[in-house]
C-alpha cells in the first residue's frame, strides 16, 4: 500500500553527491550556460542522462543565465547541493492521468530548523521546470523543494510507437509500467494512419488546471512525508513543525493561489507568487484575453510597431497587413484602411482591458506563436477532450518537409522528456493546423476555437479555473511586472489582489516597471536593453517572508519599486533593480 492515498507508483528514492547535486546535476553555472549534455547513445540515454539534461534545459528556460544577465553575481547562485531526490506519480480524486511529484532534501537540511519550499512549476513544465524558482531560492538555504507538474509536464505519449514515459525519464511502451501520461487506445488503425503526438495538459480530459490547488497541496503532503523518509528518527515533519513557504511563477504562481485558497488547515506559512496565472472573481480567464490577443495583435502591431520583436519588422508588417484585412473580410474591422484597421484593432484590444505596457510585447509574443498555442492546448484541456477528438482541427505531431507527419525517430522521442516545454510547438513536436487555410491561414481555426469556447460544456470547465480570492495564509504576495504582455496584470494580479482585499484577505503586491513575463528572453539582443528581469524580485518577496516568519512582522506594503532598465550589453547591477523595501 502507498504510504499517501494519493499516490500512483512507487516513490524511487536517488541520491545525488560527488558531481551529480540536486541544484545543477553537477554542471554548476558554467554548465547551466555550456553546451547542452549529450547521451552517449541518443537512442538510450540513462536516466542519470536524461536527469541532467532535463535540469540543464528547465534551468535554460526559466533563468536569465546570459553573460550579462546578473544571475550568480547581482542575484541568486548556483551552489554545489547534494542531497536526495524523491520522485513519484500521484492522482487527485476521480482524475484520469497522474501527475508527477519531486522532493528534494539536501544534505545540509537541518532538522532542528526544518522548511520546505512547495515549487509548482510554471507553464505546462515538466517536473524541474522550477528548479532555478522554488529550487533557486531554496535548496541553498538548506530548505527541502518539493515540485508538481500540476497535471501537465513533458510525459509526451507517441500514437505510433505506444510509448510514454516512465518514472526515471525514460521512454517505455504502454503495458511495460506505469506511464507519466497515456492517452489510452484510440480508434481501431488511428495511431497507423496519423502518427502523432499526445501531451497530458492538453489531452488528459481531467481539465488540469481546475485541479493546480489540489495538486499543490498534494505536493506539500509529498514533501513532509519525504521528510519522513529521509529522517525518520525526527519525524512526523508537519506543518506545526516545519516552516512551509510557496514560492512559484506563472502557472506556478497561480497553482500556488488556488492553493492557499483550498488550504483550509493553514499549511502555508507564506505564497509568494509571481505573475500568476489566475483568474480572479469579475475578470476575464486566460482563454478569453487570449482569444482576443490572437485575433487582434497581429493587426494592432502596425499601429504600436517599436517595441521589442523577435522577428524582422517586414515580416510582422506583412502579417499585419494581412491580419486587418482578413478581420476586415471577416466582418469584425469595420475600416476600410489598413492604417485605420490597425487603430480599430488596437482600440478593441484597449477597451478589453489590455494597457500600453501590455501591449509593447507584441512584437515579442507574435514571433512565437504563443496565442495560437495557448488556445489550442487550453481549448483542448477545457473541452475534455481525448487526442483522438482534436478541437478546431488543432493537433501536435512531428512534421516533415511538406508539414505533413511524420513517425518520430527513437532519438527525438527520447528528448521529449529533458527538452520540451509541456506544450508544442516544442522538441521537435509541431503545431498542425487542420482548418488552416487562404491567405491568412491561421484565421479559420481561431474562428473555430471562438465559437467553441461558448459552448456550455466549455465556460463551465474555464470557470472551474476561477479563484476565489480568500487565500488562507496569513503571507500572500504577488510579484508582477507592468511590461507582462503574456498575463497581464490588468486581467490577473491586480483584479485578484482588489479582491482579496476587499473580502479582508491581505494580498501585498509588488509592481516592477521594464520586467516582462520572461526572464530566458533577456539574454536576446532585441530584448535586452529595456527589461529586467522578475527573479530578483521574487528572491527578495521570499526573503520579506522569512524574515516574517522568524520575527513575526508584516510583509512590506504593497508598492511600485523604482527601477531603470541597463541597455544593451551592460551587466545587470543592484542599481538597476532597485528592492522592494518597507
Amino acid at each position: 500500500m502507498p504510504a499517501l492515498p494519493f499516490l500512483r507508483s512507487e516513490i524511487r528514492q536517488i541520491t545525488h553527491r560527488d558531481g551529480d547535486d540536486l541544484l545543477s546535476a553537477g554542471l554548476g553555472l558554467t554548465g547551466l550556460r555550456g553546451n547542452l549534455v549529450e547521451a552517449a547513445d541518443p537512442a538510450a540515454p540513462t536516466a542519470a542522462e536524461l536527469r541532467r539534461r532535463a535540469i540543464q534545459q528547465n534551468w535554460r528556460g526559466i533563468v536569465d543565465l546570459s553573460p550579462t544577465g546578473g544571475f550568480g553575481q547581482t542575484y541568486g547562485a548556483v551552489p554545489d547541493v547534494p542531497g536526495r531526490e524523491l520522485q513519484a506519480f500521484a492522482a487527485l480524486s476521480g482524475a484520469r492521468q497522474p501527475h508527477r511529484l519531486l522532493a528534494q532534501i539536501p544534505d545540509h537540511f537541518d532538522p532542528q530548523r526544518r522548511c520546505l519550499v512547495v515549487s509548482p512549476v510554471s507553464g505546462s513544465r515538466g517536473v524541474y521546470g522550477a528548479i532555478g524558482v522554488g529550487g533557486a531560492w531554496g535548496l541553498p538555504k538548506g530548505c527541502a523543494v518539493v515540485y508538481t507538474d500540476k497535471g501537465a509536464g513533458t510525459g509526451f505519449f507517441d500514437l505510433a510507437s505506444q510509448e510514454g514515459v516512465a518514472l526515471d525519464g525514460r521512454r517505455a511502451r504502454r503495458g511495460e509500467t506505469a506511464l507519466e501520461f497515456d492517452p489510452g487506445p484510440g480508434p481501431q488503425g488511428f495511431e497507423s494512419s496519423w502518427p502523432g503526438v499526445a501531451f497530458k495538459h492538453a489531452h488528459s480530459g481531467d481539465n488540469p488546471e481546475a485541479g493546480w490547488g489540489l495538486h499543490t497541496l498534494q505536493a506539500l503532503q509529498f514533501g513532509l512525508h519525504a521528510l519522513d523518509l529521509a529522517f525518520p528518527e525526527q519525524a512526523p515533519f508537519t506543518p506545526d513543525n516545519t516552516v512551509i513557504i510557496g514560492l512559484g511563477i506563472s502557472n506556478g504562481g497561480g497553482a500556488l493561489l488556488r492553493a492557499a485558497e483550498a488550504d483550509q488547515e493553514g499549511w502555508f506559512d507564506a505564497v509568494i507568487a509571481g505573475e500568476p496565472n489566475i483568474v480572479a472573481p469579475g475578470s476575464a480567464p486566460l482563454i478569453e484575453y487570449t482569444m482576443q490577443a490572437a485575433l487582434y495583435q497581429p493587426c494592432a502591431w502596425l499601429a504600436l510597431p517599436n517595441g521589442p520583436a523577435l522577428a524582422a519588422p517586414e515580416q510582422l508588417r506583412a502579417a499585419a497587413l494581412q491580419r486587418c484585412a482578413s478581420l476586415h473580410a471577416a466582418g469584425l474591422l469595420s475600416a476600410s484602411e489598413p492604417d485605420d484597421q490597425a487603430a480599430e484593432a488596437l482600440s478593441r484590444l484597449q477597451a478589453g482591458g489590455w494597457d500600453p505596457a501590455a501591449l509593447s510585447q507584441m512584437g515579442v509574443l507574435l514571433a512565437i506563436d504563443v496565442w495560437r498555442t495557448v488556445l489550442a492546448t487550453y481549448l483542448q484541456a477545457y473541452a475534455q477532450a481525448d487526442v483522438y477528438s482534436p478541437q478546431c482541427g488543432y493537433r501536435f505531431a512531428v512534421l516533415g518537409p511538406e508539414r505533413q507527419p511524420l513517425a518520430a525517430s527513437v532519438a527525438a522521442r527520447a528528448a521529449w522528456w529533458t527538452d520540451a516545454s509541456g506544450v508544442p510547438p516544442s522538441a521537435g513536436v509541431a503545431l498542425l493546423d487542420g482548418l488552416a487555410n487562404g491567405a491568412d491561414p491561421a484565421l479559420p481555426g481561431l474562428l473555430c476555437a471562438r465559437e467553441q469556447i461558448q459552448r456550455p460544456e466549455v465556460r463551465a470547465a474555464i470557470e472551474a479555473t476561477r479563484g476565489t480570492a480568500r487565500p488562507q495564509s496569513s503571507r500572500v504576495a504577488i510579484v508582477h511586472g507592468q511590461a507582462d504582455g503574456l498575463i497581464p496584470m490588468a486581467f490577473s494580479s491586480r483584479p485578484y489582489a482588489r479582491a482579496a482585499n476587499a473580502q479582508g484577505h491581505v494580498v501585498r503586491l509588488y509592481e516592477m516597471a521594464h520586467v516582462q513575463h520572461f526572464d530566458a528572453f533577456l539574454g536576446l539582443p532585441p530584448v535586452t536593453p529595456g527589461h529586467l528581469p522578475l527573479l530578483p524580485y521574487l528572491f527578495q518577496a521570499a526573503d520579506f517572508a522569512w524574515q516574517s516568519i522568524l520575527d513575526g512582522s508584516d510583509l512590506p506594503p504593497d508598492q511600485v519599486i523604482a527601477n531603470r532598465p541597463r541597455g544593451a550589453a551592460v551587466m545587470l547591477e543592484p542599481e538597476h533593480l532597485g528592492s522592494i523595501s518597507y
